[in-house]
């Protein structure tokens, strides 16, 4: 994740990234312009199509709304003359059977009483109205009310009672109601919303139907928004809505008032049908197009800067990374095809390649012969060295003296130490450094050999970390190894309680800047009163302040140790196969191997 993290961070400091974001950044004012003014228009028509939608339904609850009116008109009118003839019921039925013959509009007139009889009605019948819903209705509620009845009491066809209460000074008396039959209803509104596919209800303040198709009568929840019923839906009236029915068909709703706080309409439109899905369609194409548009552009400006400009800093960059790594056969090619200054850049570093190439082989020749001249007078020191040592071999067999020999035999083994050093120095790969642990290996198993007898039983124990120094240290190192091993050999005793003698020699690291260097030996009886002439320990004492160290003498009963502790200036070489190893900071990337 943190890898995924990084190379988008570093991708967006790439410069075609940069160059994107800028481009984006100047085509995004123009493309914003054009969406606003797109969708501004496109929400002005769609605005302009729900008013009209309001409108369409409002046309088609036009005539509903003259009948209903025009009932309660009429249902107000006939209170004063109901009131004159209301002590006699006869009189009072046929005047109100002759207002229900003159006119074809309403189909039953009567005035009911609060106890639920109409001694007073179009009929001529007396009739009790008791558990009919008008008059729970008013009852419930005693004012002006449109309540449908779905079988009318004297015809048995549905009927919507338009009804207001009559009052005799301040006393209520009952109610007035005229009788709108639901096909007249309807048939004021179904031409006019003869569109296919468009519905209309109307429905009381309670939210019961006064008229509707039988389509939506029978399927109710098909015509109205899902979780919605009509009563839920007077809030929103004089406004448009877009809802998805229980059937789950996506429609366009209007409610306006038909007769305020009494009677509303419910217009209900497929989206098609409304006009209200073409302009959703235009604003998603609006949309589609500024985006579309911005792309295009963005894409064409992209194109334009990488062919002037990204493939040329990518060739080149790519030219630099394949120098950085020493692909150095043939100068990089200059890219004449390239704008002015890029091929200016890509001349200049062609031209730097080609003094760096030039310069580049006369410092490795100028190396290649200083080593070889070096690594000649390091053997040529050794073959002194050697000669010498086989001088003084020489010398010590022609002399008697026991002591004499132990003297040039002491020098001898300094000479051959010395020869070593530079036997290490010429062979080996790097001048600069000496692996000083197979060297202290070397003198050590040379001394070993030439100072034991075959009767002399020596065990000698080497642990050598190892460790690479300077020659400037390795020298003065291997010198008091030399000297303290040669001590070592010669106060070697068998202790008490072990059948032979034995030597130690221990090279450890301390930490990273420090090491150890220990020889031990066993002490015998002896051992413990052989003097030395001291010239050793003065060797031992000026090596080790070569080495800025100290060195301590600690004895026990049966061994003898000399410990140095030295800071150490450790060379580290490349290995060859290592050596071409470059991290390139041109690749903009933190930590990159390439």
């Amino acid at each position: 994740m943190l890898g995924k993290l990084t190379e988008a961070f570093q991708f967006s400091k790439g410069l075609g990234f940069r160059l994107a974001a800028l481009l984006s950044v100047a085509i995004l004012p123009i493309g914003l312009m054009s969406l606003i003014q797109t969708m501004y228009l496109s929400g002005e028509a769609e605005r302009s199509a729900e008013t009209a939608i309001v409108g369409r339904t409002g046309a088609a609850a036009a005539g509903e709304r003259a009948l209903l009116q025009g009932a309660l008109g009429t249902a107000d009118a006939l209170g004063p003359a109901i009131l004159r003839e209301i002590n006699n019921p006869q009189l009072c039925s046929d005047m109100l059977k002759s207002f229900v013959e003159r006119g074809a509009t309403y189909v039953y007139a009567s005035f009911v009483q609060l106890n639920g009889m109409t001694e007073c009605n179009s009929g001529g019948v007396e009739t009790d109205m008791r558990g009919f819903a008008t008059y729970e209705h008013f009852i419930a509620n005693p004012t002006t009310m449109v309540v449908p009845m779905r079988q009318g009491s004297i015809n048995g066809k549905p009927v919507v009672v338009v009804a207001q209460p009559l009052y005799r000074d301040r006393e209520l008396l009952g109610y007035v109601g005229v009788w709108l039959s639901q096909e007249l209803l309807q048939s004021t509104h179904s031409s006019i919303y003869g569109t296919r596919g468009a519905r209309t209800i109307t429905f009381n303040a309670d939210g019961d139907i006064l008229s509707a198709d039988e389509e939506v009568i029978s399927e109710i929840g098909g015509a109205l928004p899902r979780n919605e019923t009509l009563g839920s839906l007077i809030s929103r009236a004089e406004s448009t809505f877009t809802d998805v029915t229980a059937a789950g068909e996506q429609r366009v709703f209007a409610v306006v008032s038909v007769v305020p706080g009494l009677v509303y309409a419910l217009g209900s439109f497929s989206t098609q049908e409304a006009g209200v899905q073409g302009y959703r369609v235009t604003k998603l194409t609006a949309v589609l197009f500024a985006v579309a548009l911005w792309a295009v552009s963005l894409g064409v400006a992209y194109y334009a800067v990488y062919r002037l400009v990204l493939r040329h800093v990518r060739e080149l960059r790519s030219q630099m990374r394949r120098f950085a790594v020493g692909d150095r056969a043939a100068p990089p090619r200059i890219m004449e095809d390239a704008p002015t200054e890029i091929a200016d850049v890509s001349r200049t570093f062609h031209n730097m390649v080609r003094i760096l190439n030039r310069d580049e082989a006369a410092l490795e020749a100028a190396i290649d012969e200083k080593t070889v001249l070096l690594k000649e007078v390091h053997h040529r020191v050794k073959n002194n060295l050697q000669l010498i040592a086989s001088i003084i071999s020489m010398q010590g067999r022609v002399i008697e003296d026991d002591d004499a020999k132990r003297v040039l035999r002491s020098v001898q083994d300094r000479v051959a130490s010395l020869a070593s050093i530079y036997k290490n120095l010429y062979q080996a790969e790097h001048l600069e450094s000496v692996d000083a642990d197979r060297l202290i290996s070397e003198i050590i198993n040379q001394m070993t050999r030439a100072s034991t007898s075959p009767g002399w039983r020596l065990h000698v124990e080497t642990e050598l970390t190892p460790l690479v120094l300077q020659p400037d240290q390795a020298v003065p190192l291997t010198l008091l190894t030399n000297e303290a091993f040669t001590n070592a050999l010669k106060y070697a005793g068998v202790p008490p309680g072990h059948d032979q003698a034995w030597v130690r020699v221990r090279l450890t690291r301390e930490d990273d800047d420090h090491a150890r260097l220990e020889v031990t030996n066993s002490i015998g009886e002896q051992e413990r009163t052989m003097e030395g002439t001291g010239l050793g320990s003065q060797l031992i004492e000026a090596f080790a302040m070569q080495l800025d160290g100290e060195a301590k003498l600690t004895t026990t009963e049966t061994e003898y140790t000399l410990s140095l502790i030295f800071r150490i200036e450790e060379i580290t070489p490349l290995p060859v196969e290592d050596r071409t190893f470059v991290v390139l900071t041109s690749a903009a990337r933190d930590g990159a191997r390439h």
